[in-house]
């Protein structure tokens, strides 16, 4: 933190995790992360992305600030011979669906990787697997959902 290079970080339960690195710039993010002895060593299988938020946001906070449980979502591109040309209606009605699940409340945060990585969504408490199985972008299967438990310090996502 004193270098202002990781904005958040956050253990998933059961393994792995996320870092949101205070860069634009994908390479610059490979390099800082390159020092580290964990991932010299192969430790981690680690993915880089650039990260644009729609909901909420990434926000520095105190490394005193209390730790929050939140569901993470994370949406990975499926897109098959099958699908490809229903894709852009699909992907229009999972951003719908993603939006009117925005004005609940419960939504902490959601944003999109670059270059049709897919992206995440960050919502309160237990989140009943259903409500992520009825997501069109699923049902129309141009896109998995892998579910799990993330810690973070609150205000990470800019939340209240």
């Amino acid at each position: 933190m004193k270098e202002e290079k990781l904005i958040v970080a956050g253990p998933f339960e059961g393994g792995g995790g996320i870092f949101i690195m205070n860069t634009t710039s994908v390479d610059q993010a490979g390099e800082w992360l390159s020092t580290d002895a964990a991932i010299q060593a192969n430790r981690w299988n680690v993915e880089i992305f650039l990260y644009t938020p729609r909901v909420g946001g990434v926000c520095t906070i105190p490394t005193t600030n209390e730790m929050v449980t939140y569901t993470f979502v994370r949406y990975f591109p499926n897109t098959t011979k099958f699908n490809v040309q229903q894709s852009p209606q699909s992907y229009k009605k999972h951003d719908d669906y993603l939006k009117k699940l925005s004005t609940t409340g419960n939504v902490i945060a959601e944003g999109i990787f670059g270059n049709y990585e897919g992206g995440i969504l960050i919502m309160k408490g237990e989140v009943d697997q259903q409500l992520i199985d009825l997501d069109p972008g699923i049902t129309e299967t141009v896109l998995v959902a892998e579910k799990k438990k993330i810690w973070v310090g609150k205000g990470s996502f800019c939340e209240q």
